[in-house]
């Protein structure tokens, strides 16, 4: 009976540290707003276009864990996607979680007020469950549009 306890003991402890190790590979809200800030100061330092390039294509300074650079215009259009390259340039104003949310038309407005946090719901590309999500939005320096970092609660 103790070698059961033991081999229970050692499946939980390993199921432990497997969850430690997920939540460690997840951003954190203030991971999210940092690395919004740092895109901000980017674009301002280097301009929009070459930073646009390095938020959808440098994924080693830009990606951090699972949070990445989003930027939209006013109309929706994807000006940088730091975790798909085909999006760049596509219009994403009719874009909806599974609960009929308008994302990009909820980032757009938030932005509007001066930046804050959006919540949606978005599949994990982990788990591909569905799952609660909300992006920090920041307005572009020049206006005209939108940069955003999401992570899941």
């Amino acid at each position: 009976m103790r070698i059961w306890t033991k081999l229970a003991m050692s499946g939980l402890i390993s199921l432990g540290l497997m969850s430690t190790s997920v939540a460690q590979d997840r951003g954190t809200r203030d991971e999210a707003k940092g690395l919004t800030d740092q895109a901000i100061n980017h674009i301002k330092k280097v301009g929009p276009e070459k930073a646009y390039k390095d938020f959808t294509t440098d994924k080693a300074t830009w990606t951090k864990k699972d949070l990445y650079i989003m930027v939209f215009d006013n109309k929706g259009f994807s000006l940088a996607h730091g975790a798909n390259e085909k999006l760049v340039g596509k219009d994403m104003i009719g874009l909806k979680d599974a609960n009929g949310v308008l994302i990009t038309k909820g980032l757009i407005a938030v932005a509007g007020k001066g930046g804050g946090w959006f919540d949606y719901d978005w599949p994990d590309p982990v788990s591909k469950k569905v799952m609660a999500k909300s992006t920090y939005v920041a307005p572009l320096p020049a206006g005209g549009g939108l940069l955003g970092v999401g992570v899941y609660k």
